[in-house]
C-alpha cells in the first residue's frame, strides 16, 4: 500500500471516534472545513463534508434553500413521498417534483426536520482526509442517507 495513503487511512478510526464522541455543536457553527454528522436521537442519518460548515448547515436548513442546496432534505422528501429514485424526465425532474404541492410540502417539512437535528462536526482541512473520513464515517455509522452514487 502506498505509504501516503496508509498515513491517511491510519488516522480515520481516531477521527471518527473524536467526531462521534463530540458534543452536538452549538450555533453559530464555525466557518471551517471538515466533516459533519446529522443525527436524530443519537441515530446518525447523514455524513457530509464541506469547506465551510456554517454555510453548509445553513444551506441544509434554510427555508429558502432549493433542491441543490438542501440536498439531504430533498432526499428525505423523496423518501416521505415515495419518489425515491431520480428520474431524468420532464415529469420526474427535481424542478417538476417541486411543482407538485405534496412534494413541495414534504420538502419544506424535511428542511424543518433537519433544522431540529443534532450536528456534530470535526474540523479537517486536508481535502483527501475529508473525502476518506466522509466515506469511512458513513460506512462505519451505517448512515441510511449516504449512497455515494453519481448523479
Amino acid at each position: 500500500m502506498n505509504s501516503n495513503f496508509k498515513d491517511h487511512i491510519d488516522q480515520l478510526p481516531g477521527q471518527l471516534r473524536e467526531l462521534v464522541q463530540s458534543a452536538p455543536a452549538s450555533f453559530p457553527l464555525p466557518e471551517a472545513p471538515g466533516i459533519y454528522v446529522l443525527s436524530e436521537a443519537e441515530r446518525h442519518l447523514y455524513v457530509g463534508r464541506t469547506n465551510n460548515v456554517r454555510r453548509r448547515i445553513k444551506n441544509h436548513t434554510r427555508p429558502s434553500s432549493g433542491h441543490n442546496q438542501a440536498t439531504f432534505a430533498f432526499r428525505l422528501a423523496r423518501q416521505a413521498t415515495g419518489r425515491k429514485e431520480a428520474e431524468y424526465s420532464s415529469t420526474g425532474s427535481r424542478q417538476a417534483l417541486l411543482c407538485d404541492p405534496a412534494f413541495a410540502a414534504a420538502f419544506e417539512a424535511a428542511k424543518a426536520r433537519v433544522r431540529q437535528m443534532q450536528v456534530r462536526f470535526l474540523q479537517v482541512a486536508h481535502p483527501i482526509q475529508q473525502a476518506l473520513l466522509e466515506i469511512y464515517a458513513a460506512i462505519s455509522l451505517a448512515t441510511p442517507y449516504n449512497d455515494f452514487d453519481t448523479h
